[in-house]
């Protein structure tokens, strides 16, 4: 059996480097905190780091800082339903990705200009919860490409090759991610 390269993207809240430092090369770092004052000179840092490291940076729910610093893109959360970022000019490689936990809302993010969808709960059994056959509903309703979001680990990843999706995201699943140990175990 092949291995299938799915696009990796880690939400992260915090401004720590070494949240960065010891992922693997092309994975999608989505900055997302709701609840603090965000600190442009921070996010520059965490841009800068990114670029020298190889992984496409993203800044949640706010399209118009994303355009000013210049960031691959912009992630749309649920809850985001206005369309003020189409006002913007954005570049070609400027990405919008969007979540939906819906068909309403996956409607609504269509609508807003996502390309790729994080569609969840996947495996975390919560509100929101879809399971796989679930999941594998949306799949007949957009062309874009779907991500997997929600209770994704070690024990179920192998369970995604059964779906048509692009990719997986995740907070602890990448949280766990370390340097290298030196010497004998």
């Amino acid at each position: 059996m092949h291995k299938i390269n799915y696009e990796k993207y880690y939400f992260i809240s915090e401004y720590d480097t070494n949240l960065i430092k010891y992922q693997e090369r092309g994975t999608n770092i989505i900055f997302r905190n709701y609840n603090k004052k965000l600190n442009v000179d921070k996010l520059k840092i965490l841009r800068n780091l990114c670029r020298r490291k190889g992984h496409p940076f993203f800044l949640s729910n706010d399209a118009k800082l994303a355009i000013r610093l210049k960031l691959d893109g912009v992630y749309l959360p649920s809850f985001n339903r206005n369309f003020n970022h189409l006002a913007y000019s954005l570049e070609k490689k400027f990405i919008v990705l969007g979540s939906a936990h819906s068909l309403k809302e996956l409607n609504l993010k269509k609508n807003q200009g996502v390309k790729i969808f994080f569609v969840s709960s996947l495996f975390k059994k919560n509100k929101n919860y879809l399971g796989i056959h679930r999941f594998k509903f949306f799949e007949n309703f957009t062309k874009g490409k779907l991500v997997a979001l929600g209770g994704i680990g070690e024990s179920n990843i192998k369970k995604l090759s059964l779906l048509n999706i692009a990719g997986y995201a995740g907070i602890s699943f990448f949280k766990k991610k370390a340097p290298c140990k030196k010497g004998p175990l």
